[in-house]
């Protein structure tokens, strides 16, 4: 293992090994399973294949590792698995009966084979029944636990085993393996636990002698006392592996197989074989050469002086030497015999076999070995084969829309000390300086203190009945009371001892009930606290056991009387929290337990509920709340704490799966904890270090202290830096280094109850052992502190036991079971991986290990919190290691750098609750990287749409953290006087510490190479005008599309969505967002010859906004914008920029069109009286366009019907309410709009209507919507209103307006066609808009229904050209990223049709609404299914016949077009058309 990490790791000894199937098998100490390097140096034991060697004992409270003793006077190899034996037949069995309660009966055999089985059968009705179980070693009284134990064994308080029977008939079964040859016995209990009754042996223990002898496969028995080394059964375990073809063993056989290679030598030896014979036999594949032979053979006679333990360690310090490098199975043996004979060389010389042990230990027997190359491994798992996954399997659809803030409850009625406190700020015109408020039972206590001046006031409220004297005096540091000057003693005091005594004063304030005060003033400097406690009725009453304690001095965190409404959040519990907090302050042990206690309410508010406990435990975290005042906690107490919380936690993430992706952050912020004798070691094992090491006094005693009294996370930072301090030979400046980059500075140190005053300033002669008992002390505090740690997650989860020294009680955690299979050596991969310099192989690894942790996330389970915390260090892991790997990517190509960014996509989505967007960018980045490989023309074009849908992904995530979290953080932040900067920077920090800071670094870094390889430049031009104008910077478009510039304008805006209007006064809109140049805005940035452009290159962008309000002049063309600066002498007279309104005609009017007694007409009554120009084409074109094209059946209700029904008696309510509104827009009140749009939903259809309408539709072949019922008609009326409303869209209204269109003129026919349920819909511009190239034909098409394409709906279409005189061969331009689609069943949509669209100098098109009576249901897209993306002929096949409609429409009127369409199975439909503006 190359890094301490892992070796510390490691070192813990992992409890169960289990083969791992990516790749070559590792053992539990990451060698190779064939490794004679498995010993841990020097009191591991010895390694062998698959074996984990963790002889356990347990004593009552923990769980020992006996040590490995080293033989230094005999030369008997120390044989680590247990030593066969000779023995009986061993087909002979122990049974034993016994007789419990009535006519229950027990009966235990066991079978003396190599593995001992011991079957148990009793005859119960009972279906309860548990085996309460131990076993006997070494003749020791205590039970220890085997390592094999039948499914469904539970760990009973880390005393006993608990397994339950299996039930057949009248009879219970169980069978017990017991494979540790140290185990003498078994005992046992009866347990039947749905009658809470105990089955004894007569008052005792069931007792089971096991048989101590051993058999051969041919039966035969085996003697005691013969042994055969541990090399060679590693030998014959490896030449059987070989034998049987490699195999990859489960753990299990990989046991059975190393016990079989150990039967087959010793039968050799029980039919007369010498452990030299075998020897020999074994080393006859090492072919060396004559010399070397000759000198094995010279030595064999001695070889057997030197015991196989001291070799084994000599043969690890070769290793150790060599730089740890991973063998091939020849060279292991061929090292250890290289070890063997430097041994002998020492043996030789006369040295004795205690001195080589001893030399060995302190490293002085010469070796030739010498370090070899990292990279140069013979035998090694570089990387593992990842698992070919489904992965629309991981996806999560939890979080679709943000839960609404339940309605508030009725205010609480505020406390008699509330309302008090409440008037006392009202009338202080001073900030308060720190309030507190105490509750104590049933009754309050207030402080308030002000400052001003040199004057600090403090005023003491209570509501007790009773008279209540204040005990109080004054401090100038903690701890301390001193006598107040009298000078400053108010009425009714009495100096008593070092204090006063002061009477409170009922006030006579209008308020419930009485309030007794004390007010008093000091100078403001002269002290530092007030300590006090009360005496009420002679009854002391203090704070939890400790004095109440104003602080004057701490920092100037004013309370904010003005928090806001609390709109967005979950008000009242933070509430709850802000009143909670002074006595969360206490301790973190407070903190944890208050958080446990209102996760119930967080829960009942929803989303925004855990939003709140996360802004709370994530202020905490940053140290932006007080960690410990005044309060001593033992750290059991705080782990206990911790383990309550994050049990609650976890039930909650296993059964509100909506929630899990906050309840992730907020465990971050907790640590593991863990309750027992993890926590309490915190204290035992510092004292440990200072006794070793002698270092009692400074900064040891100072940090002993601290932890004493409350220890917090900043420990783990202050053992890094003395442990850096140390390794950098005692570099005081690395120590302040490792302290100030985790945020602790010497202030910090010294405003802790125990302040650390010290520096360290140890001895040389102390550096290895306090470097060895702090990395041991480290990982402690990381299993309390860090939950998220790596190092401690692992541990946690595959189990570790660690012994108790002096004092101190050992530890004992065990593994989880039901671990994927593999799952430790996949771990152990990681960790041999991690701190490579190349980090693809670490992050295949990282991603593994999540993706097999994944289903075990998903449902209740066992210590689901201990893998919960596996799964967050391996996500934080992930992005740590990215950033590290930047470096790796600086040479690399563009496959290599998509690959980098599928892999942190991955770790997103495994991360968030709502990932479907995220699952079908990593399937887009898949098949990017399959068309690089396959060398595809269009790789950069289609990695480029990837490209921009991922950053739309990361775009909507920051946008969803903004919307639940930053409300909370200000409302609290602003209750909890939390430094504005950190509440400001709340979410950027939640997104930064996450993965997809990292992928946007990634993105940025491959965005240009896409650009250059796809010949796409830096911008895209959708509307090509030279202007001049000054720079203005916006957020949005939309918030300044209603504004009048009175100057040119180039507006640069961050986000353009593509249903906008232009502002007047802007000559041009550059954006980096992604509009559809077929968008609404991009329509009218075109008609009104304005300069709209979007820019790729975040450079560019970046200079242009640091020019606002600087004149610049653009020159774009179809593929570039040139820009420079202007002075303003330069400018033309401002006559000669045009606005949009100089450019429109004055000649524009409307004529206000009549109801012309039809209610509904058929497409065939189609004229310009009756309807707008949008149903006049599409009844042009039914029975003109080739057959290949279809034409929808239309019907229309024709103009004035609108105002027809608002005529009727029936509505004379509605047309009321609407003269009102009018007169109220007219005046200027622009809101009158929205309710103008609600008033029309309120009309009634006339009878006629309805009649009418049923017939025209049915005469036409459209479904009636009122055949399906009275609901569905009503829908569809509905649908109808709402086109009639949309007259009144802001963005339509205030278009008619600038235009000086009289509004009333206006009117509104409806279009009504039947829905073709797209699988595409397209836009055709017969002439290219960019260009104004007429010989070609423009066109967009996205998934679905075509209100993606002109609706303000994120990402881009697919567009493509096609030449006219080649339209077979359509030229793909870019391919689609909006990540949303939108289908609806079969239905009928009711489009807008005004006068008011389509005029000459005005294009009103795209203003109104069309509205389906259905809903549509949007659809998140995944493109590497779709053929229009995959399958080269479908997609030339579609694209053509799009272009050639438009060619044909086109020709039929003579003049481009503007061309609406669908597809559906193929077959083309044209569902408008208008003249191209």
């Amino acid at each position: 293992m190359s890094n301490p990490v892992a070796h510390n790791l490691l070192n813990l000894s992992l409890i169960r090994p289990v083969t791992f199937e990516h790749q070559n098998k590792l053992n539990s100490s990451c060698a190779p399973t064939n490794s004679i390097y498995q010993a841990a140096w020097p009191n591991q034991a010895a390694g062998k294949i698959g074996k984990s060697q963790l002889g356990k004992e347990f004593y009552g409270k923990g769980l020992n590792r006996p040590r490995q003793r080293l033989t230094t006077k005999s030369s008997r190899p120390v044989s680590v698995v247990p030593q066969a034996v000779l023995a009986m037949d061993p087909s002979s069995q122990a049974a034993e009966k016994f007789s419990l309660d009535g006519n229950i009966e027990l009966q235990v055999e066991v079978t003396p084979t190599t593995i001992r089985q011991v079957n148990i059968q009793i005859t119960h009705s009972s279906e309860s029944l548990l085996l309460h179980w131990g076993a006997i070693r070494d003749k020791k009284e205590k039970w220890v636990f085997p390592s094999r134990f039948p499914d469904g064994t539970k760990n009973y308080k880390n005393r006993a085993l608990r397994t339950p029977f299996l039930k057949s008939g009248a009879h219970s079964y169980l069978k017990l393996e017991i494979d540790d040859p140290a185990i003498q016995a078994i005992e046992f209990l009866i347990f039947d636990e749905a009658r809470n009754k105990w089955f004894k042996n007569n008052g005792q223990n069931f007792h089971i002698k096991l048989p101590t002898e051993r058999f051969g496969t041919n039966g035969q028995k085996l003697e005691q006392n013969i042994s055969v080394p541990e090399d060679l059964v590693q030998i014959q375990a490896y030449i059987r592996w070989e034998r049987k073809g490699k195999q990859n063993y489960t753990p299990e056989q990989e046991k059975e197989e190393y016990e079989a290679a150990r039967m087959e030598l010793l039968e050799e030896i029980a039919r007369g074989a010498s452990v030299e014979d075998l020897r020999a036999k074994l080393m006859k594949k090492d072919d060396t050469s004559g010399s070397n032979e000759t000198k094995g053979n010279s030595v064999h006679g001695q070889k057997t002086k030197i015991p196989d333990d001291l070799v084994q360690i000599q043969a690890y310090i070769r290793w150790e030497k060599a730089g740890k490098p991973t063998y091939s199975p020849e060279q292991e043996l061929r090292e250890f015999e290289e070890a063997r004979l430097e041994l002998l060389s020492e043996l030789e010389k006369g040295v004795s076999l205690d001195d080589i042990h001893k030399k060995i230990v302190k490293g002085e027997i010469q070796t030739k070995v010498s370090k070899q190359l990292r990279q140069k491994k013979y035998f090694s798992v570089e990387k593992i084969q990842r698992k070919a996954r489904d992965l629309n399997q991981l996806i999560c659809k939890h979080t679709g829309k943000l839960d609404e803030p339940k309605p508030s409850l009725e205010p609480r009625a505020l406390t008699t000390i509330e309302l008090y406190a409440k008037a006392k700020e009202e009338q202080e015109t001073t900030p308060i300086f720190c309030k507190k408020h105490f509750k104590l039972g049933s009754n309050e206590i207030l402080v308030l203190v002000t400052k001003l001046a040199e004057k600090m006031k403090i005023q003491i409220a209570t509501d007790f009945q009773e008279p209540v004297t204040v005990h109080w005096a004054l401090s100038q540091k903690g701890g301390e009371w001193l006598e107040p000057p009298s000078a400053i003693l108010p009425p009714n005091s009495v100096p008593v001892k070092g204090a006063v005594d002061t009477q409170l004063t009922a006030t006579s304030a209008d308020l419930p009930s009485p309030v007794q005060t004390l007010e008093l003033e000091i100078d403001g400097d002269s002290y530092k606290g007030m300590p006090f406690v009360l005496n009420v009725g002679e009854q002391w009453i203090k704070n939890n056991g400790s004095d109440f304690y104003v602080d004057f001095v701490q920092e100037a965190k004013q309370v904010q009387k003005d928090a806001g409404d609390g709109k967005g959040t979950a008000r009242v519990l933070l509430d709850k929290i802000a009143e909670m907090e002074s006595e969360a302050q206490k301790s973190f042990m407070h903190r944890f337990n208050i958080a446990a206690d209102l996760v119930d309410e967080a829960k009942s508010a929803g989303k925004l509920g855990f939003a709140g406990l996360l802004v709370w435990m994530r202020f905490m975290a940053i140290r932006q709340l007080v960690w410990n005042k005044n309060y001593n906690v033992k750290p059991r107490e705080i782990s206990k704490a911790q383990d309550r919380l994050t049990d609650i936690l976890q039930d909650v993430y296993a059964n509100y799966p909506e929630y899990r992706e906050l309840l992730r952050m907020i465990m971050s912020t907790v640590g593991r904890g863990g309750e027992g004798d993890v926590g309490q070691r915190i204290r035992d094992e510092i004292l440990v270090i200072q006794r070793n090491n002698n270092c009692k006094g400074g900064i040891m005693e100072e940090w002993h202290q601290k932890l004493h009294n409350n220890t917090s996370p900043d420990d783990v930072i202050i053992c890094q830096a003395l442990i850096d301090y140390i390794k950098s030979d005692f570099d005081i400046s690395v120590y302040w280094k490792t302290l100030n980059d985790n945020g602790i500075t010497k202030e910090r140190l010294l405003s802790y109850d125990r302040a650390i005053h010290s520096e360290p300033d140890f001895k040389r002669d102390q550096k290895e052992g306090l470097l060895r008992d702090l990395g041991h002390y480290m990982r402690t505090l990381k299993a309390v502190h860090s939950g998220a740690d790596l190092e401690s997650a692992i541990a946690n989860c595959m189990g570790y036991s660690a012994e108790g020294q002096g004092f101190m009680v050992g530890v004992q955690i065990n593994p989880i079971s039901g671990l994927p299979s593999g799952y430790p050596d996949l771990l152990r991969f990681v960790l041999e991986h991690i701190e490579d310099r190349n980090v693809e192989a670490l992050l295949e690894g990282l991603l593994e290990a999540r993706q097999e942790l994944r289903s075990l996330l998903l449902k209740p389970r066992d210590r689901l919190k201990d893998l919960l915390f596996l799964d967050l260090s391996l996500d934080s892991t992930v992005r740590t290691a990215i950033e590290r790997g930047y470096e790796e990517l600086n040479d690399a190509g563009p496959e290599k750098i998509m690959y980098f960014i599928s892999l942190v996509v991955e770790n997103l989505a495994l991360s968030s609750d709502d990932n479907e967007d995220l699952i079908y960018c990593l399937k887009g980045w898949q098949f990017a990287i399959n068309m690089f490989k396959g060398k595809k023309e269009s790789w950069a074009l289609y990695a480029k749409s990837v490209l921009d849908r991922t950053r739309l992904a990361l775009a909507s995530k920051g946008e969803w953290y903004h919307q639940v979290l930053q409300p909370s953080a200000e409302y609290l932040g602003s209750h909890l006087g939390v430094d504005q900067w950190a509440v400001n920077i709340f979410t950027e920090e939640i997104i930064r510490a996450g993965s997809a800071a990292a992928l946007s670094s990634l993105l940025n870094r491959l965005d240009p190479v896409l650009r250059q390889t796809a010949h796409l430049g830096s911008w895209q031009v959708i509307s090509p005008v030279e202007v001049v104008g000054y720079v203005t910077v916006v957020d949005e478009l939309l918030d300044v599309q209603n504004k009048t510039y009175n100057r040119p304008t180039i507006i640069v805006s961050n986000r353009v969505k593509g249903e906008e209007e232009i502002p007047d006064g802007a000559v041009a809109v550059l954006t980096p967002d992604m509009p559809d140049v077929l968008s609404h805005v991009s329509v009218r940035a075109r008609n009104c010859k304005v300069c709209f452009a979007t820019c790729f290159d975040s450079g560019i962008m970046s200079d242009l906004q640091a020019k606002d309000g600087k004149l610049l002049k653009l020159q774009p063309t179809s593929a570039d914008v040139i820009y420079r600066e202007l002075s303003d002498s330069e400018l033309l007279s401002p006559g000669s920029v045009k606005t949009k309104e100089d450019d429109v005609p004055s000649t524009i009017t409307l004529v206000k069109k009549q109801f012309g007694g039809r209610y509904s007409i058929s497409s065939e009554e189609f004229t310009s009286e009756m309807v707008g120009a949008k149903s006049r084409n599409i009844g042009y074109l039914k029975g003109k366009v080739p057959s290949w094209i279809g034409i929808p059946t239309s019907i229309a209700l024709p103009f004035g019907v609108f105002e027809k029904v608002l005529s009727e008696k029936a509505n004379q309510g509605v047309a009321e309410k609407l003269q009102v509104l009018k007169k109220r827009l007219e005046d200027g009140n622009h809101g009158a709009l929205r309710d103008i749009r609600e008033a029309v939903l309120d009309l009634v259809a006339p009878t006629n209507l309805v009649e009418e309408l049923k017939g025209t539709m049915q005469s036409s072949g459209m479904p009636w919507p009122g055949a399906e019922g009275e609901q569905r008609w009503e829908q569809a009326w509905t649908a109808i209103k709402k086109v009639w409303a949309s007259k009144w869209n802001e963005r339509a209204y205030f278009s008619t307006r600038k235009v000086r269109l009289d509004h009333d003129y206006l009117c509104m026919a409806v279009l009504v066609q039947e829905i073709v349920n797209a699988d595409y819909a397209f836009v055709i511009h017969t002439t290219n808009p960019s260009s104004g190239d007429s010989s070609e034909i423009y066109a967009e098409v996205v998934k679905g229904l075509g209100e993606t394409l002109v609706g303000a709906y994120p990402g881009r279409a697919l567009s493509f050209i096609a030449k006219k005189s080649n339209l077979d061969s359509p030229q793909v331009l870019g391919y689609p990223s909006k990540p949303i689609g939108l289908f609806i069943r079969r239905s009928i949509i009711f489009r807008s049709d005004s006068n008011g669209e389509d005029l000459e100098g005005y294009a009103g098109a795209g203003l109104y609404d069309s509205v389906p009576m259905d809903e549509e249901e949007e659809v998140v897209l995944d493109y590497t299914t779709d053929p229009l993306i995959t399958d080269e002929n479908f997609q030339k096949r579609i694209l053509s016949s799009i272009a050639r409609s438009g060619d044909e429409i086109e020709k039929l009127y003579g003049s481009p077009q503007d061309i609406e369409g669908v597809i559906r199975d193929g077959k083309l439909y044209v569902v408008q058309t208008r003249p191209q503006m």
